[in-house]
């Protein structure tokens, strides 16, 4: 990466300067990470060897497991080896990459959850036209597009990121690189670039908030025409998108819509959205759907037996 700047190295301060709490932090989450990593993968194994879970919803939920997975592993590894180490170091272009796969798999993440909010509408609202609209080169269609959104919105950040010089302060008051910390650090007025960045990681966020809402008062008024059991199975699955959309949204608006400062909460909020929904997804999607627990027990009776 072109580096602009003469600081080669950040150090990161982590969550906390206490030793004995940065073991704490160690087992917490590892447990976490460990957590995250079974449940995400055995949702993709599901989904994928699966027969029962071949609709649309369950491709969508596939690919929502490997963004999960993939950006808490952007994140938490580090923040578990520095626990016990004393320098917390991280190279330059290390942590410019850090910065491209967070937005990247944060992106697709968001994009994903939009595309599950779709899928929903079109099965509650037009249910005899969801087979032909949905329909499985349409879903690959959807998730391209999806991939190459997240990939534009990463390298517009990183691009912009790459501009600022860093010639002096090299220590990032947080656990992982991220916008607000480095732009505190740049030796420059960052006022332009910040209202750049606002202007987009934020309005992707708020955006895409807003359009899933939407979807979800229209999907809600809807139900109304529906039969008691319809209504009851349409609001489970819609519970559990509006739960995983509240728990991820709300704290990256709070980090990306709003001036270059940074508040004491901002580890907290941030551990949250990059370690805490990744880990809670395969929670959330498993224990209120039938349908995966069941398939779950069919394909993993089935590989048990086989052995």
């Amino acid at each position: 990466m072109p580096n602009n700047s003469s600081v080669t190295m950040f150090i990161l301060l982590g969550l906390t300067p206490d030793a004995p709490k940065q073991k704490l932090v160690f087992f917490i989450f590892l447990i976490f990470y460990g957590g995250t990593f079974v449940g995400n993968t055995l949702i993709m194994v599901t989904i994928k060897f699966s027969r029962t879970l071949g609709s649309p919803m369950y491709f969508f939920l596939l690919y929502l497991a490997f963004a999960d997975f993939c950006f808490s592993t952007t994140v938490a590894p580090r923040l578990i080896v520095d626990s016990l180490s004393a320098n917390k170091i991280i190279s330059y272009n290390e942590c410019m990459t850090q910065v491209f796969t967070v937005h990247l798999f944060g992106s697709l993440e968001i994009f994903v959850l939009v595309l599950m909010a779709v899928d929903r509408y079109v099965a509650i609202c037009k249910p005899l036209r969801y087979p032909t609209i949905m329909r499985r080169q349409v879903c690959v269609i959807l998730t391209v597009f999806a991939w190459i959104g997240s990939f534009i919105h990463a390298s517009s950040q990183i691009i912009l990121l790459l501009k600022l010089p860093f010639c002096g302060p090299n220590l990032i008051d947080h656990y992982c690189c991220d916008l607000q910390p480095l732009l505190k650090l740049a030796c420059t007025d960052t006022y332009v670039i910040n209202l750049l960045l606002v202007s987009n990681s934020g309005v992707i966020c708020s955006t895409s908030f807003l359009i899933l809402m939407i979807s979800y008062v229209v999907i809600l008024h809807s139900l109304r025409n529906h039969s008691a059991e319809g209504r009851k199975k349409a609001l489970s699955t819609c519970t559990t998108h509006i739960i995983v959309v509240m728990i991820f949204f709300v704290p990256c608006i709070f980090m990306y819509t709003r001036p270059p400062t940074t508040f004491p909460v901002d580890k907290m909020v941030t551990v949250f959205y990059t370690i805490g929904t990744p880990f809670l997804n395969p929670l959330i999607y498993t224990l209120r759907n039938a349908e995966v627990k069941n398939a779950m027990r069919k394909l993993w009776n089935v590989k048990i037996m086989t052995k």
